[in-house]
């Protein structure tokens, strides 16, 4: 049985996000890359529900969080004030990582050491600095568009509020990776993963407006899935 949030767990959640953002210490690569390579593959299973929700934004904060421990393990970042901003980033990302962690406590769905990764596809985006920066831009805008299109399902409002301070930190990140690759701050409609056709009415009322489309989490399913970096199956109600 799926237990309630506590008040203990509200007032940790309001620990994190308000004191901890930035304090991980990101020294050390994740069990998930570390697994070994023998064991089965855990398929992923996200319920249509706040807990399912929850449990997929810490899988986009997993890969996130291992991409960076990779990205600053390559040595293809050697610009010293670059090599710092990534790790700062990748610092927010394990602190993200600890923090849905604690929110979710025993509704957690699955491990990090249950993730596996593929090797040919990490190897293409950790090619080069430039391939770097673009994942961590495709990575970060995934994030934002994710984040913002849960937000209108989850009715948990601890839930809501884990989502809504992370978020912003999300969007902080793109902004700033993308003015390392020279690029405007905000998405330009062209770079954009899902076109206009395929974005949900119901969830981008606002569209033509100054405002982040909402992505349902199929849709990010699929934008993760073109990266070629996650081995794991993915199904469940919340992703059909």
């Amino acid at each position: 049985m799926k237990r309630k949030l506590s008040s203990a767990s509200r007032r940790t959640l309001l620990k994190w996000g308000l004191f901890s953002l930035g304090t991980a210490f990101f020294t050390t690569l994740p069990g998930a890359i570390n697994a070994m390579p023998g064991k089965g593959i855990k398929t992923l299973t996200f319920n249509a529900d706040d807990i399912g929700i929850l449990n997929f934004a810490l899988l986009l904060e997993e890969l996130e969080s291992a991409f960076y421990v990779l990205a600053l393990k390559s040595g293809k970042i050697s610009d010293p004030k670059e090599y710092d901003y990534v790790q700062a980033i990748g610092n927010h990302e394990a602190t993200h990582v600890t923090f849905l962690r604690q929110v979710l406590g025993s509704n957690v769905t699955f491990h990090t050491n249950d993730l596996r990764f593929n090797s040919s596809g990490l190897n293409a985006v950790l090619k080069n600095r430039r391939t770097i920066l673009k994942t961590a831009v495709s990575l970060e805008d995934t994030g934002v568009h994710a984040y913002n299109g849960a937000g209108t399902s989850l009715k948990n409002p601890t839930y809501l509020l884990a989502a809504g301070s992370i978020v912003s930190v999300e969007a902080r990140h793109t902004a700033g990776v993308r003015g390392l690759l020279n690029r405007p701050s905000t998405e330009l409609d062209s770079e954009r993963a899902v076109s206009d056709a395929d974005l949900v009415p119901q969830l981008n009322p606002f569209k033509g407006r100054p405002y982040d489309e909402l992505y349902t989490p199929k849709q990010i399913i699929a934008i993760v899935s073109s990266l070629n970096i996650l081995r794991n199956p993915i199904n469940g109600p919340l992703v059909a």
